[in-house]
């Protein structure tokens, strides 16, 4: 497949990125930018990203968490113990406008590459790290891992059904929130960049992310002390805001206001309910959530999904499916979203936006390792 094959139409078309990340962070950021236009040249060790090993699923022979993560890339080998490989990518590094790098906290100094040293090659360069604590901090120099970092940032605490101790997010929020949060800082350098002709260096860690995404639950302890646990499907700060069975399944109400609980009430024949002091208000409400849950679901428990669906629908009010990925793959509204795309090697989902109206393409599907090696030494006149 040729390079301008891999390669898609896109607002930072004409930029070159070079990602020397492995599993899913570095990696998510930079097919996000392969999406919007950029050439991302992917380093891989000889034998290739380890995720390409994680599986099964596997897709085209690689793990789909790779194949998710990968699209639209260009793949070189090279073995950064070697002096010849390493040349090879200073050159790289000195013809490009973006680097990512998510190598352990100073192992990627240690191979000369220190952001000053980098700097003096190409003073345009965007240097990116992908930490896992960040740079300050008794745990600054550990690895890390989205489940570890769920886990110490608080997110498992948050998350499963009342009374157990915690579970995992069941997709890897952590490592794919931390890329966005990369592409974010890198759209703000080039901005910069554009004004000053000169490049930063910019980080990111996982840790930060878990943080950030328990934004509302440490502030509210902060300020008054309140510890949140797992409340499976529900929210501790309004009621009723959760899922409730149906006669083949369950459903998602989000009743967020007076209103909207009174058009529940109201399109569930529970007037009674509607009327009762003790829910005259979402904080009476959330103080009586048992008796508020109770009510609502011995009438959603005498409908069909489809049925309830269409009835709260009617009456405006926030109701969704619960549905697993099975279903989610063939939803008509899925279909309608275009963002998945079939047909062009493995699955791929397109990046969640869209200008003037379309999706951006989706790209080329993930490289073999080490598939453009020779094509990338010829485009920089080494043999």
């Amino acid at each position: 497949m040729s390079q301008n094959e891999y390669r898609v139409p896109g607002p930072i078309a004409g930029l070159r990125v070079v990602e020397l990340a492995q599993n899913l962070a570095g990696p998510y950021c930079a097919q996000i930018l392969a999406s919007l236009g950029a050439d991302v040249i992917k380093v891989e060790r000889p034998g290739g990203d380890p995720a390409r090993a994680w599986g099964p699923p596997f897709v085209n022979g690689s793990g789909s968490i790779f194949a998710a993560a990968n699209r639209g890339k260009r793949s070189i080998e090279l073995d950064l113990d070697a002096d010849r490989d390493r040349d090879v990518l200073r050159a790289l590094i000195g013809r490009s406008d973006i680097l990512i790098e998510a190598f352990r906290p100073g192992a990627f100094a240690s191979l000369g590459f220190d952001h000053d040293t980098v700097q003096t090659w190409n003073p345009g360069l965007v240097y990116c790290s992908v930490l896992a604590y960040g740079e300050e901090g008794p745990l600054r120099r550990l690895p890390g891992y989205d489940p570890l970092m769920q886990a110490h940032g608080g997110l498992m605490s948050v998350t499963g059904e009342p009374g157990t101790r915690g579970a995992r997010v069941g997709t890897s929020v952590v490592d794919m929130g931390t890329g966005m949060w990369l592409v974010i800082a890198i759209m703000a350098a080039l901005r910069e960049r554009d004004a000053t002709g000169a490049g930063t260096r910019l980080t990111v860690s996982l840790y930060d992310t878990a943080l950030a995404w328990n934004a509302y639950h440490i502030a509210g302890y902060m300020d008054t002390g309140f510890v949140p646990e797992p409340m499976g499907s529900e929210l501790a700060m309004i009621a009723p805001y959760g899922a409730f069975r149906t006669v083949d399944g369950r459903i998602m109400i989000a009743a967020g206001n007076d209103g909207l609980f009174a058009r529940l009430c109201e399109g569930l024949s529970l007037l009674e309910t509607r009327d009762d002091k003790r829910f005259s208000s979402n904080a009476s409400r959330v103080a009586h959530r048992s008796a508020v849950n109770e009510a609502i679901g011995s009438r959603t428990m005498l409908h069909t999904t489809l049925e309830l669906l269409e009835l709260l629908r009617t009456h405006g009010v926030p109701c969704a499916p619960m549905q697993d990925i099975a279903q989610v793959a063939v939803d008509e509204q899925t279909d309608a979203s275009e963002m998945i795309v079939r047909g062009e090697g493995p699955t791929a989902l397109r990046v969640p936006i869209r200008f003037a109206g379309r999706r951006a393409p989706a790209g080329a599907p993930p490289p073999r390792a080490g598939e453009h090696t020779a094509a990338i030494l010829a485009e920089l006149d080494l043999d």
